[in-house]
């Protein structure tokens, strides 16, 4: 990481959760020397009642855990009003496609395999919490103000967000919202850490994980919703973010109520 460039795990509240003391410490350990506020939890029931207490920025959870596992602390966060918003990171020896497909079903944003590879680890975190905090307030001196960034940015989600089937291209979009494609794509990178064109992917991801979790929409009306106009392109893109198939993830979810 360069020198210049703040990091982003700085005051960060991370929970971790793990029943294995050395599993535990070594990542708590290495959180604490980025700079985060470390918390602990041993299994799923202590989770949920830290993360109440705490409210971590986010929560980095083993999924196999006796007594309360990943998957039930995972779902048992999401129903909570108090909780919902704390993305959950869940940690795994396991790479297994129904792992990761149980996880994401379970409300997870991502996964982190052991043992720990350190950089992964930090550039996982940054990813997530760069999108979850949104834009960060200028520290250079001759940088624009962030206001501008911030205002730029929430317009241009906005209309991203609203359009996500047929959304505008990098001119159109910056030309309604009377700024510079380049001015827009800095404002996105200083904001989220993303491009313009990252941040819709991600999104478009996230809403057909949605779709074929929590709809019976089949696969080619999804992938539209999304604005993807062919299904074996939807499907590359999918797999790509999940490491499966759209067909695969909702089949190996749980059935549709």
């Amino acid at each position: 990481m360069s020198a210049s460039q703040p990091n982003v795990l700085t005051g960060a509240r991370i929970l971790v959760v793990d029943d294995v003391d050395a599993d535990r410490c070594v990542l708590t350990h290495y959180l604490q020397r980025q700079g985060c506020r470390a918390y602990v939890g041993i299994n799923g029931d202590d989770a949920f009642h830290k993360a109440v207490a705490a409210q971590p920025d986010l929560i980095l959870m083993d999924v196999r855990m006796p007594s309360c596992d990943g998957l039930t602390a995972c779902r048992r966060l999401g129903d909570d009003a108090r909780t919902r918003d704390i993305p959950v990171i869940f940690l795994t020896a396991a790479s297994s496609p129904e792992e990761r497909v149980a996880g994401l079903h379970a409300g997870a944003v991502d996964y982190i395999i052991k043992p720990f590879d350190f950089e992964e680890v930090r550039l996982r975190l940054a990813i997530h919490l760069k999108t979850l905090r949104g834009p960060e307030p200028a520290t250079d001196a001759g940088a624009q103000p962030p206001r501008l960034d911030r205002n730029l940015f929430e317009a241009a989600r906005k209309q991203l967000m609203s359009r996500l089937d047929t959304p505008p291209d990098l001119a159109e979009l910056a030309q309604s919202i009377g700024t510079s494609q380049r001015r827009l794509s800095a404002a996105f990178k200083t904001c989220v850490g993303l491009t313009v064109f990252e941040f819709l992917r991600e999104e478009r991801m996230k809403e057909a994980r949605r779709l074929l979790t929590h709809t019976s929409l089949d696969i080619q009306a999804i992938a539209l919703e999304v604005g993807f106009t062919s299904g074996a392109n939807f499907a590359t893109a999918f797999r790509e973010r999940f490491s499966m198939s759209p067909s695969a993830f909702r089949r190996d979810g749980p059935a549709q109520e």
